[in-house]
């Protein structure tokens, strides 16, 4: 019998518990196996845990997770006139590309709808 085997997913694990693990494997001398065992999370997680701190010149701040936060911006008028031209180019390149994705839509939505009609001059048209 051969059974697929369903991954499970890893629990959170908030930045307090995520220092305590680091330096627990620290003062075991690299112990990741141990850790797996001691605090229920898996060997890689703990391995890259391990490896940020490193790589961030011994830095726990390495160990934050960020995501979901966004840079704080800067109010009108603390920018520069180039920063404002570049703020309003960006906005307008958003819009831009929004109303070019509703007029692809509608352009499918056209398309899909004609499908099935036989006579060119009995295309099915959107009602306003």
């Amino acid at each position: 019998k051969s059974r697929k085997r369903v991954r499970k997913m890893g629990r959170k694990v908030s930045f307090e518990e995520k220092c305590k693990i680091v330096q627990w494997v620290l003062d075991h001398d690299n112990d990741y196996q141990g850790a797996t065992i001691q605090f229920n999370v898996s060997y890689q997680r703990v391995y890259s845990w391990v490896r940020k701190y490193h790589a961030a010149a011994d830095s726990w701040e390495a160990l934050k997770d960020n995501r979901g936060h966004r840079k704080p911006q800067k109010a009108l008028e603390e920018m520069t006139e180039k920063e404002r031209l570049e703020a309003e180019i960006k906005r307008l390149k958003k819009i831009n590309r929004e109303m070019e994705l509703e007029i692809a839509f509608a352009k499918k939505l056209v398309e899909i709808r004609n499908r099935g009609v036989k006579r060119p001059d009995d295309i099915k048209r959107f009602k306003n």
